[in-house]
């Protein structure tokens, strides 16, 4: 779900960009500044923390911006994010950009929990056999989830397909008398 707060900065970024192709480039290059914000606690309190003025964030998320070489209007989006004390909501703001871009280029994502790992053939036909369901392309988020005991489970918006040996046993139980 996508954090209400979110929403305005992704649809800036997108504007800013000038095209979902560009934008979803851009959601990249922040996407490097995320990971470093994620492996460093350290460096999410300093932009948590009211008492460090803001020039001293712009420093040091300066310096951060030139190590990572981002682009300039990835430096200038991060910037815009440490004034306006969202920097450490990236990772929801990344998220909601991430389905504008989507909707933007007819891409649907499909949440797939699978019993076991999947090949990248089988991969490749699960995203096709979604694709023709849906009428659109189809980018995969799969997870394992063994309790499956076999085959898979998809969720697209808030469509579900039920592929697995689980869910057959529990239909197979509803019809029981």
């Amino acid at each position: 779900m996508i954090r209400r707060f979110a929403r305005p900065y992704a649809k800036a970024i997108m504007e800013v960009a000038g095209s979902a192709e560009k934008a979803n480039v851009l959601r990249g290059e922040l996407m490097k500044f995320e990971e470093a914000l994620k492996t460093s606690p350290e460096l999410g309190d300093v932009y948590a923390n009211p008492g460090i003025a803001f020039d001293a964030k712009k420093s040091i998320t300066d310096t951060i911006v030139r190590k990572l070489k981002v682009s300039e209007l990835a430096g200038r989006s991060i910037e815009v994010l440490v004034r306006n004390n969202r920097i450490n909501d990236l990772s929801a703001i990344l998220e909601a950009l991430q389905t504008y871009v989507n909707e933007s280029l007819g891409v649907a994502v499909a949440k797939v929990r699978s019993a076991k790992s999947l090949s990248p053939e089988e991969l490749t036909k699960l995203a096709d056999v979604l694709g023709k369901k849906l009428g659109r392309k189809v980018e995969l988020d799969v997870t394992t989830d063994p309790k499956l005991l076999g085959g898979f489970i998809a969720r697209v918006g808030s469509e579900v397909y039920d592929a697995s040996v689980l869910g057959k046993i529990n239909k197979f139980r509803e019809q029981l008398p």
